[in-house]
């Protein structure tokens, strides 16, 4: 079964800048650069047929491109941090995008994602790093990268092998943006 998400990519450029702040916390279990993306809709671990399904859901409807902005570095997790991320600036056409997938998906019988949507690009994973070395990087490293908007021109459908904190991903079918 494949575990499966549609998502955005994150251009060369900005990938470079974020990874030169994965340094400095012990025990912090970086992401690859290579695996940095936007989850957009999480569909999870699905039959084949079910994959099929969601494919042809995706397919042929004109899609508006958002424009995606990165934000500072924050973590989730509250005072017991379990990831670093970028933020992403509020974008009405993002959360479109969100909301016409989910809907897509539920239409297909998939459950709908209940969890609010908080657009980021996971950085690291906090397992084992203190809650205090991770408000120091973070007060260190937060700042937004220099060049921090783009335009993606289309959107995919990711794999992931199973295992914990998801990568490598694969691209599986690619949306262009109308």
């Amino acid at each position: 079964m494949p575990r499966l998400f549609t998502g955005l990519d994150i251009p060369a450029q900005i990938r470079s800048q974020l990874a030169l702040k994965q340094v400095g916390v012990p025990k912090m279990r970086w992401i690859e650069p290579s695996d940095f993306h936007i989850t957009l809709r999480f569909i999870g671990d699905v039959e084949l047929q079910t994959a099929n399904a969601v494919v042809d859901a995706l397919s042929g409807r004109q899609w508006s491109a958002p424009t995606i902005e990165l934000g500072e570095l924050k973590s989730f997790g509250g005072g017991n941090p379990t990831s670093v991320h970028a933020s992403i600036v509020a974008d009405q056409s993002l959360s479109n995008l969100v909301s016409s997938q989910d809907h897509l998906m539920q239409r297909i019988g998939l459950p709908a994602d209940t969890r609010r949507f908080t657009p980021h690009v996971t950085l690291g994973r906090c397992r084992g790093a203190s809650a205090r070395r991770i408000a120091t990087y973070l007060a260190e490293f937060g700042a937004a990268p220099p060049t921090t908007s783009y335009v993606p021109s289309g959107f995919a459908l990711y794999s992931a092998r199973q295992s914990r904190g998801g990568g490598p991903y694969r691209i599986e079918k690619f949306w262009s943006f109308g």
